[in-house]
């Protein structure tokens, strides 16, 4: 059994503006004390309907400014995936640290029938993750390896 807890003192502060369109909406937050992702709130004045195979964005009402050195990634909400076939397009979607505007979900249906997202919809979540920065080391052949060139499958589907 895991016995460890977060503290407010293990948190990454990070700057985050409500657009006036998302002011009366909740900060994205956790579902659970050991939840990855923060739910995004739909900032929306309208429903917007999700017709199978559309794609539109969906606002979250909310600016971030990230520490240099992390990224924000917009995922797909499980439960939305699974009951609706309501899923990010891009996902994850990439926060670059020197965004400034709204967050936004590419959103689209892959079900069959019409979803409707209303105000304030829990409709995609975002992980805070931090990233390296790679300087090219050019070689003239790579470390060899058991899989070596193999491609998508090579390890096969059965242990």
């Amino acid at each position: 059994m895991n016995t460890q807890k977060y503290t407010s003192s293990d948190a990454l502060l990070v700057d985050i503006q409500q657009l006036p369109h998302g002011k009366d909406l909740p900060l994205p937050c956790y579902g659970t004390a050991y939840s990855a992702g923060l739910d995004l709130y739909a900032a929306i004045t309208e429903d917007i309907i999700l017709n199978p195979g559309d794609i539109k964005l969906v606002p979250s009402g909310i600016a971030i400014a990230l520490p240099i050195g992390f990224e924000a990634q917009v995922r797909s909400r499980s439960g939305l995936s699974l009951k609706n076939g309501v899923v990010v397009l891009n996902a994850p979607g990439t926060i670059d640290a020197d965004y400034r505007g709204e967050i936004m979900g590419i959103m689209t249906n892959l079900g069959t029938e019409p979803f409707t997202v209303t105000r304030g919809l829990r409709f995609a979540q975002m992980v805070i993750a931090r990233h390296e920065r790679v300087d090219w080391n050019i070689v003239s052949g790579l470390e060899e390896t058991i899989r070596g060139s193999n491609r998508f499958g090579s390890t096969g589907l059965k242990g």
